[in-house]
This record gives structure tokens, sequence and C-alpha cells, in this order.
């Protein structure tokens, strides 16, 4: 017997990947319904070889269903989450709506699991902002070794974080620049993004910093440790799909590098790829499709006595969102519901 899922927003980026990675994974699935809004009523989607046409969202009956996978922004889940929590529906958000109330577990499996046991006070689990999500995979091994302080991130992430407008922008605003008369002026980015990167993602607070860089703080401490210090700067580039992210630690102990790689090379959900030659190393294209976390570049900080260094590169459509919501599904079904 298994479980009886839906999918709300199974025509964007992400609910598309939900959909996919269920099947690859084979999760333990008796029933399936992929949700949307009206304008997308009756749309196709795959799921594994069979097709699904789309139901709508805002008449659904979650009565009766196990879980829900929302991938449908914040405004939607606000409406919607509710209702299927009501009906006894475990809701897995991916929008940010639910991160950052107490109330509400936020995870991401190979670093706190154990919180799942949370999702009874409001039936929502919350799944983490991309970038956070890749970062705390690479950390925590380490934090559990040495303690770490202080993280200084700088992030270079994908237009497809911006959803299919993003996407869009990017691949005609490059076509437009070789073909007179196809410019294509910037709409979903606030400046070109064609050849270009963007210091801004997500809207500004007052102390300077941008939503996005507030949300890999706030969240990091949620889901790792509230003692480590984090401070980030986001920029969104001229990649379709693959968020990267060079990183900094300082830790409370000193970590030998060679240490480190050891340690990452048997992390849960990581894959070390780390040669000091050219081509030693991994880049967004080659981590498109992978569910896996990819760190290079582990080297020491001799700025600091306990220093290091890495690079950490990941899917973000993946393990940055649908494969992470998946895996919270598969640890609530082990350890709580316990179907299938």
């Amino acid at each position: 017997m298994g479980y009886r899922v839906v999918v709300a927003g199974a025509t964007g980026n992400v609910g598309r990947e939900m959909l996919n990675i269920l099947a690859e994974r084979e999760f333990p699935v008796e029933e399936i319904a992929a949700l949307a809004s009206r304008k997308s009523l009756g749309t196709e989607v795959s799921f594994g070889d069979k097709t699904l046409t789309t139901k709508d969202l805002d008449t659904f009956d979650f009565t009766g269903w196990d879980i829900a996978l929302f991938a449908v922004g914040s405004d939607a889940t606000k409406i919607y989450a509710p209702k299927a929590a009501a009906a006894g529906c475990v809701v897995i958000d991916n929008s940010s709506l639910y991160r950052y109330d107490s109330q509400v577990p936020l995870i991401v499996p190979e670093v706190n699991a154990d919180a799942i046991e949370g999702y009874k006070a409001k039936n929502i689990i919350a799944n983490p902002n991309c970038s956070t999500a890749q970062m705390v995979v690479a950390l925590k091994p380490l934090h559990d070794r040495a303690r770490i302080k202080r993280v200084v991130v700088s992030t270079y992430q994908s237009v497809s974080g911006a959803g299919k407008a993003g996407i869009d922008e990017l691949w005609n605003q490059t076509k437009g620049i070789y073909v007179p008369g196809q410019e294509v002026e910037p709409s979903k980015f606030t400046k070109q993004i064609a050849f270009n990167v963007i210091p801004h993602i997500d809207s500004f607070m007052e102390d300077g910093s941008t939503k996005e860089e507030w949300k890999m703080v706030a969240e990091t401490k949620k889901i790792l440790d509230p003692k480590v210090k984090v401070t980030a700067t986001c920029v969104r580039v001229p990649v379709f799909v693959g968020h990267s992210e060079a990183i900094n630690i300082e830790f409370e102990d000193f970590l030998d590098e060679e240490e480190a790689r050891d340690i990452l090379r048997e992390a849960p959900g990581v894959l070390v790829v780390d040669k000091r030659e050219a081509g030693g190393y991994i880049t967004p294209v080659e981590c498109v499709g992978d569910y896996a976390t990819y760190i290079s570049r582990i080297r020491q900080d001799s700025t600091l006595d306990n220093g290091l260094n890495l690079w950490c590169v990941s899917d973000n459509l993946r393990k940055g969102a649908a494969l992470n919501a998946v895996q919270i599904a598969e640890v609530l079904g082990n350890r709580c519901l316990k179907k299938g």
C-alpha cells in the first residue's frame, strides 16, 4: 500500500521536476494528482511512463490524500496549504512562506532529518531556499568535526531560480544581442542578464542586504546551528541551471584540508571532485540532472587560524528544490506515516 500524493504547481519548472524525481526514486505512490492554476488547467505533464492531466488547485479536495508537494509560490500557498493541512494531508512547501515559522520544521534530510517530528504542529514542512540547501549539505559534516564559527558565502545563481520567465529572458536576450531589431530589454531582471552578472536577488532590505541573502543567514541558523554566523552576497549569473557558491569557513578548531576532503567524500549527498589541474573541478553545466552537491577547490585559508575555502555546485531545480522535497517525503514516510 502506497501513498496518495499531490503535486501542486505541476506545470512549473519545480513541479515537473518533483514528478520526475518521484518516479525516478520509485517513491511508493498509490495514486497521484497534478494540480495547477486555472490558466494551466488541462495541461498534460509526465510522471514516469504515465501522462497526467492537471486538475484545478482551487477546487481540489485534499481529504484522503497523504502528502502534498507545493511549488506554487507564497501567495497561493498561503491560501491552499492550510486547507490541505486541515484535511489531514501533510504539506511539503517549496515557497518561503513557512520557513521561519517556529512551529514548522525546515528540513534538509542530510542535515536535520530528526526535525521531521515537528510537522505535527501544523501538518506542514518547509523546504529551504535553493542556495541554502546545497550549502548546508556541505557544511554539516565539517561542522560536526570542527564546529563552524563563521561562513562567508558568495553565490553564482542560475536564472532558473527565477522560474521560466528567467530562463526565457536569458535565452531571448542572448539571441537578441546578435540579431539587430530583436533586442530584449530587462523585464524579469533589473538589468541585462545576458553576458552580465547582477548582484541583486529578491528585494532590498533596510540594512542593504537583499532578501535572498537574509534567507541564507536565517535558514542556515535554523537548519544547522543558531550559533553559526553567516554573511552572504547573492549574484544572478547567465547560467540556465545550476547554482554555484564560493564558501569561506572559519572553524573553532583546526581542520586540515586533507581531512576535510576525506570527511566530505564520506558525507551523504556530497560528491568531491577536487583535482588541482585544469578541469579538476565541477561547473554548473556538469551538475545538471544530478542529485549530488558537488564540492571542489578545497583548500586552507592562510589568512585565518582555522579557515577553509571550497567551491560548491548543485542543480538548483533538484537538490535546491524538487529533490529535497521528495527526500523530505521519504523521511516523512519512513519515520512517521509508515505506509508503503
